[in-house]
């Protein structure tokens, strides 16, 4: 399993790639893995929507499921990854590179204390598949 050292992670299997204010968010490598084949991909939001931590951001459909994505941090969404639902299958090749979903401005940066760094999302995995 995939689990970039650069990266922030939520118990909900979204990461967080911090530059600067901005922040990308996609889903894990564990995540894709359990939903199986992507399908089918809508955002529920758009540029320049602020939303709160914990929102459904996308919805995604698998071969196996319906899952939603929640945002791990509050922020205006700046950018929303609008190719993705044309070119789906990026989700399970390249979560974490062209899977990517979307872009928000950070409004509380505090909550990125609260998300989980590579070492403790590994354990948290592998806590779940036993």
């Amino acid at each position: 399993m995939n689990i970039p050292t650069n990266l922030r992670y939520s118990e909900s299997d979204e990461w967080v790639l911090v530059d600067g204010n901005i922040a990308t968010i996609g889903i894990t490598d564990y995540a894709q893995s359990q939903l199986s084949d992507i399908v089918y991909v809508e955002f529920k939001v758009e540029a320049g929507d602020e939303i709160k931590k914990d929102s459904i951001i996308v919805t995604l459909d698998s071969a196996k499921a319906t899952a939603d994505v929640n945002l791990p941090v509050s922020g205006k969404v700046s950018e929303v990854h609008t190719d993705l639902p044309e070119m789906m299958e990026r989700v399970n090749s390249d979560p974490y590179g062209d899977g990517w979903m979307l872009k928000v401005q950070l409004t509380n940066p505090g909550e990125l204390a609260r998300l989980m760094d590579a070492v403790a999302y590994d354990a948290y995995c592998q806590k779940r598949s036993h």
